[in-house]
């Protein structure tokens, strides 16, 4: 507010007035808020009327400022709405901003994008980008089209934005060193044992092509894959990640990307936990050569008859409870390894192996078997009502089963189907029986099997880059702008996962991102936003920002305050 001098009439007339900027012109506005009358009659009363006046105007900028004062807002009941998207607006991603800065991203990108002397501001365009991944996953044309739903400057057009992905996916290993190293600096990140797993995302396309391929889909779809294999620490936060053509199978995956870490990131001696479908002989003697060691699964069912019998044997067995049992074996083995000539050589060496039963895993077996047990036994009494694709899950407890290679119908001419019961009971003595193998013979036996669990943050990690922040479909075609949506997926999941973490693991990503996407206001009149939203989630996202998000009613001018304090680090 200012103390306005104006003429009427030829006399100076004075006004106490409050300046505000419109968000659809852009332009400042004011509104008058107290008219106070003609300067020489004023000048009766007080012995110097502009002075005094003056004096008012600061007071009641302070008392403002203090909040003590409520303020008065004039709604008209004509007033029409506007196609601007700038009436409401999100403040929850000051969590998200907080991190982000934390993280020293602005910088980043700052340094980095010099170089090509862009108009646009890479950073403005990655904030965009990362916020809008997590809280509100869309294409890149209807992120861009949502852009004024944040307190952030937005001057930069779409053709920007598609520029800026060609420009960040040259940064991708770069990146994901920096925020190694800010996550060791700033969080305690320990990568003395990391997690790996491998998954793949679809893309509805005709024609495969270098990157996009056909490949085993994790979700049994036919179309072309891309394989991601992701590294992450014990707290659930990753560490860096690549991508692969779909035709990758996933053992092949582990050692670019843990020799990548090994070389650059400079982490000592790992132990790398993954499922089966990374446990072969040259990743396990890639791991001992680097004086890494490893907890892998092992198939059981697919296992030589030495193990099986090891298994199913009683004896050694542990009971722990009535439910779950548990025994352990230091065993020497010959594997078969990758040499120079692209033969194979033998070596030696010395494992653990552990083998638990565990009733929860027998139900949990049968269970998932149930459906293609189901589908089995129609498929043998109605063939004609299956083809190769829609026979999968079943195919294996049939007998007789031949398919067409041209058009993949089942041919009965010969032989019908039969359900095999042999092979139906030889899987079913393995139910409820798990083993891992391990360099790390000295850790005991639970510690083992508790490490090996952990592996579900992985798997978690996955299903939220999937789901939560809509990895997929990629309306993506460029291979370049197709690397760089995995690197803002790779950001917004290390994001996301840290504010889990330091909101004390208390709440999940969905509830989380729910939350700060109510977390937003309208505008009311001259600037000002009310809130509807208050839950135990912003709750806590106010205590760790150290702002209050409680208040029903905030000036523009405090929003970027708020926001302002969050890019403080």
């Amino acid at each position: 507010m200012y103390l306005q001098v104006g003429n009427n009439k030829g006399r100076k007339y004075l006004s106490i007035v409050q300046g505000y900027r419109d968000p659809v012109t852009k332009k400042v506005r004011h509104k008058t808020i107290k008219s106070l009358g003609y300067l020489d009659d004023l000048a009766e009363e007080y012995e110097d009327p502009l002075t005094h006046f003056k004096a008012v105007v600061e007071e009641m900028n302070k008392k403002a400022s203090l909040e003590k004062e409520p303020v008065k807002l004039e709604i008209d009941p004509q007033k029409k709405l506007t196609e601007s998207p700038a009436n409401r607006k999100n403040i929850g991603y000051a969590a998200l901003s907080r991190l982000y800065h934390e993280l020293g991203l602005h910088i980043f990108f700052y340094n980095r994008s010099r170089s090509f002397q862009s108009k646009f501001n890479t950073n403005n365009i990655m904030k965009l980008l990362v916020f809008s991944r997590i809280l509100a996953p869309a294409s890149k044309k209807k992120t861009y089209e949502q852009k004024e739903n944040y307190f952030e400057n937005t001057d930069f057009s779409l053709d920007d934005l598609y520029r800026c992905l060609t420009q960040v996916v040259t940064m991708k290993a770069d990146l994901q060193l920096h925020l190694h190293r800010q996550m060791k600096a700033k969080f305690n990140r320990n990568t003395e044992l990391v997690y790996y797993d491998v998954t793949n995302y679809y893309f509805e396309i005709d024609e495969p092509d270098e990157l996009r391929k056909k490949g085993v889909s994790k979700e049994h779809r036919p179309d072309p894959i891309v394989q991601m294999g992701l590294l992450m620490d014990t707290k659930g936060i990753p560490i860096c990640y690549d991508l692969f053509p779909g035709n990758t199978n996933d053992c092949e995956t582990l050692m670019p990307v843990l020799d990548k870490v090994k070389k650059d990131y400079g982490v000592g001696r790992t132990i790398i936990v993954a499922d089966k479908g990374v446990n072969t002989a040259d990743n396990i003697a890639f791991s001992l050569a680097k004086g890494d060691g490893y907890i892998y699964s092992q198939t059981v069912r697919g296992a030589n008859k030495e193990l099986k019998d090891y298994v199913l044997d009683p004896s050694g067995y542990r009971e722990l409870t009535d439910d779950y049992k548990i025994k352990s074996r230091l065993y020497p083995r010959e594997i078969a390894v990758s040499n120079a000539t692209g033969g194979r050589s033998k070596i030696r060496i010395d494992e653990k192996q552990v083998v638990f039963y565990s009733s929860d895993y027998d139900r949990k077996a049968k269970a998932e078997r149930e459906p293609a047990l189901l589908k089995a036994l129609d498929l043998a009494k109605n063939p004609s009502k299956y083809d190769k694709a829609t026979s999968y899950g079943a195919a294996k407890y049939l007998k007789n089963l031949v398919f067409d290679p041209k058009t993949g119908q089942i041919i009965t001419a010969k032989q019908k189907p039969v359900f095999d019961e042999k092979k139906l009971h030889e899987e079913e003595k393995f139910d409820g029986y798990y083993a891992i193998v391990t360099s790390e013979w000295q850790k005991k036996d639970e510690e083992i099997i508790d490490i090996y669990r952990g592996l579900w943050k992985i798997e978690d990690a996955f299903k939220v880059t999937k789901s939560d922040l809509g990895a997929r479909p990629v309306y993506l075609s460029r291979q370049d702008h197709i690397e760089a949506h995995f690197l803002i997926c790779f950001v917004a999941l290390v994001i996301v996962r840290l504010l889990v973490l330091q909101l004390g693991n208390k709440f999940s990503i969905p509830k989380i991102v729910e939350s700060l996407n109510k977390a937003s206001g309208t505008r009311l009149e001259e600037n000002w936003f009310v809130f509807n939203h208050k839950d135990e989630v912003t709750s806590a996202v106010g205590k760790l920002l150290d702002v209050d998000l409680s208040r029903k009613y905030l000036k523009l001018g405090e929003i970027k305050n708020i926001l302002g304090a969050t890019k403080k680090t």
